[in-house]
């Protein structure tokens, strides 16, 4: 492979990295993003496209056609409490236009961020083509070393961009290390058959000392079982009939299809992890999304705050690439923008994890009394409107500018 000269190098295709990479292109910028994977079909599990995403595609102008793609629609969320249905958020009373959560498989959201950018002439979209350490020069981050199907390949950039997740390796090359604030729990994810008469809708399940979420993916239910962090391998240890039975117990809906767990290779773990680092940036590299801030699954806005950073980043730093004037300052702003939501959004998820999940996890032997907050939640609708907006919008949504 040639080697090659862009002003943005985006180390990354996941969907910070794939939306800075369009914006940046949109801008008329030279991009080049870096994707060690040879396609998008990979099971992921955060699949929710909230109502902060969906602006930016209407402000992009895609968001008809980004509307035309097969998803569901959820306008509402509850959580289910010894067998009684507690609405929690209500969306549709948003002041935006799109006032849902749609769940659409990532890799079909990627292909569609990617096809859109290839319409500009300075987007590279470089498939199979793992970074694997980053070029200094003067006292700068001047670009990246990957290995692509052709062998080694040198980028050159004024600006990396590190968006290669919560295991960042340009992160690590860089010296940064995150500050840690731990998670009392892990998830278990695995998916069970959709029937058309099945009428439970999408809905977190509590019981004592388990949980589980149901997400209504069309065909299929996408399920995530929580379980206290570490608790993965004491609930192997007792069996797959005895894990079946725990489903079935929160999910009596799902009894007759268990049977479809059939090998714990049908059971994913995710270690979940929230952390951040203090500082985003040193000259010619920015982190965003979570190789800035792992999320915990908590909302499920890991994905939307990480698109936040791109449109922000796209924002911000488009001019002074363009000019050639990009400085730390540049990206310190960005950084100074971007923290406040993170760390507001990180400090609610984790009051969340503290107040609500641990203890449920915790008192297992107990039976579950509904907190009053989740009572008034649900006997007062115009509650709903806050926690929906706090999820679906965030603290500070991202608008294109221009858009």
């Amino acid at each position: 492979m040639d080697d090659l000269r862009v002003q943005v190098c985006v180390v990354g295709g996941g969907p910070a990295g794939m939306m800075a990479g369009l914006l940046f292109a949109r801008a008329g910028l030279r991009v080049a993003v870096l994707e060690k994977h040879a396609d998008f079909l990979r099971d992921f599990r955060g699949d929710t496209i909230h109502p902060s995403t969906l602006e930016v595609m209407d402000e992009l102008g895609l968001g008809e056609a980004f509307r035309a793609l097969p998803h569901r629609r959820v306008e509402t969320l509850s959580g289910i409490m010894n067998g009684r249905s507690f609405r929690i958020a209500d969306f549709r009373h948003l002041p935006v236009r799109n006032r849902f959560i749609a769940l659409m498989p990532q890799w079909d959201f990627l292909d569609f961020l990617s096809g859109q950018g290839r319409h500009y002439p300075g987007f590279h979209l470089l498939m199979r083509t793992e970074a694997v350490g980053l070029v200094e020069s003067g006292g700068r981050i001047a670009g990246v070393r990957a290995n692509g199907p052709g062998g080694g390949i040198e980028i050159a950039a004024d600006l990396v961009i590190a968006a290669d997740g919560r295991h960042s390796l340009l992160r690590d090359r860089a010296g940064f290390v995150p500050k840690a604030f731990g998670a009392p729990m892990d998830v278990l994810w695995f998916r069970l058959s959709r029937r058309p008469d099945d009428a439970d809708a999408t809905a977190g399940r509590f019981g004592p000392g388990r949980i589980l979420i149901t997400i209504d993916r069309g065909e299929h239910w996408q399920c995530a079982y929580v379980v206290p962090k570490g608790g993965d391998a004491a609930l192997r240890a007792r069996g797959l009939p005895a894990f079946r039975a725990a489903v079935t117990d929160l999910a009596p809906f799902l009894a007759d299809r268990v049977a479809e767990i059939a090998t714990w290779d049908d059971v994913k773990v995710l270690t979940v992890s929230v952390d951040r680092l203090e500082r985003w940036h040193r000259p010619g590299l920015l982190c965003i999304g979570d190789a800035a801030h792992a999320m915990s699954p908590v909302g499920g806005v890991g994905i939307n705050l990480a698109i936040q950073d791109a449109v922000a980043a796209g924002n911000l730093l488009a001019g002074p690439l363009k000019a050639g004037t990009l400085t730390e300052a540049d990206l310190a702003r960005l950084q100074a923008r971007r923290m406040p939501p993170t760390r507001l959004t990180q400090g609610l998820q984790r009051l969340v994890q503290d107040r609500v999940i641990a203890r449920v996890l915790i008192d297992a032997g107990r039976p579950l009394k509904p907190p009053l907050a989740l009572r008034l939640l649900d006997g007062l609708p115009w509650l709903q409107r806050i926690p929906a907006r706090l999820v679906g919008l965030g603290f500070r949504p991202e608008h294109v500018a221009g858009g």
